[in-house]
C-alpha cells in the first residue's frame, strides 16, 4: 500500500510540475510563433500598402478586388514627369504693354513600369495569401471613399484576424491576444493597415515589428 501510494504522489508532483511548466512555458512559446507570424504578415502588407500606393498615383482611387490589382502592377506603367519654371509675355489690353508672366512647364519624359519599379520578384503575386501553414485564407481588402471637409478622399483597409494568423494556438493566449492595448503590441482583433473610417495608410503594428508607415 506504502508503495502505491509513493507511485500516486509521484504521478501528481509529476502533473502538477506538467501545470507549472506550462505555464510558465505556453506564453513564452505562444509570443515567439506570433512574432514570428506577425512579421511575415506584416511584409504582406506592406506589399499590399505598396500596390495601392501606385494604384492610386496612376487612377486618383485604390482597387478593392486583389486580382484588379495584381493585374495593374503586371501592367501599369507610371508617368515620368519633370517639373520646370518658364516664363512668357502677355499683352496687357488695359495697360497697352507687354508683361511678363510665370508659369510652371511639366514636361512628359517617359514611362516606367509598376512592376519593376516597386517589386523585385514576383511575390507579389501570393501577397493576398495569408503566411502561415496550415490555413488555407486570404487577406481581407476593401477600398471607398470618406467625405473630409466637403472633399471626397479615397481610403482602403487590408486586414487580416488575429483567429486567422494564430488559429492552432492556445485559445485563451488568443483571447488574451485579442483584448490587446498597448504601444507595444498590436492593438485590437486584426493586424491592418490603412482604414475605411480615416484617411491613413499606416499599419496597426508597433514599431519593433519596423516602420508601419510608408
Amino acid at each position: 500500500m506504502k508503495i502505491v501510494l509513493q507511485l500516486v504522489l509521484w504521478v501528481v508532483i509529476a502533473f502538477l510540475g506538467y501545470l507549472v511548466f506550462n505555464s510558465i512555458n505556453g506564453p513564452v512559446k505562444f509570443n515567439q510563433v506570433k512574432k514570428v507570424r506577425y512579421a511575415k504578415a506584416i511584409e504582406n502588407l506592406k506589399d499590399i500598402r505598396k500596390a495601392e500606393l501606385a494604384y492610386k498615383t496612376v487612377t486618383g482611387k485604390f482597387e478593392k478586388d486583389p486580382a484588379k490589382l495584381i493585374a495593374f502592377i503586371d501592367t501599369a506603367k507610371f508617368t515620368l514627369t519633370q517639373r520646370r519654371d518658364s516664363s512668357f509675355i502677355r499683352f496687357n489690353k488695359i495697360l497697352k504693354i507687354d508683361e511678363p508672366r510665370d508659369t510652371v512647364v511639366i514636361d512628359t519624359l517617359g514611362y516606367a513600369s509598376v512592376k519593376d519599379s516597386l517589386f523585385k520578384n514576383d511575390n507579389y503575386k501570393n501577397m493576398f495569401k495569408v503566411p502561415v501553414e496550415g490555413k488555407d485564407a486570404n487577406f481581407e481588402l476593401n477600398s471607398g471613399f470618406i467625405e473630409k471637409n466637403d472633399l471626397k478622399i479615397a481610403v482602403f483597409e487590408a486586414k487580416v484576424a488575429k483567429d486567422i494568423l494564430l488559429h492552432d494556438q492556445d485559445s485563451d493566449l488568443l483571447a488574451q491576444e485579442k483584448e490587446v492595448r498597448s504601444v507595444d503590441g498590436v492593438n485590437g482583433t486584426h493586424l491592418s493597415v490603412g482604414s475605411m473610417t480615416e484617411v491613413n495608410t499606416s499599419g496597426n503594428w508597433p514599431k519593433s515589428y519596423g516602420s508601419n508607415d510608408q
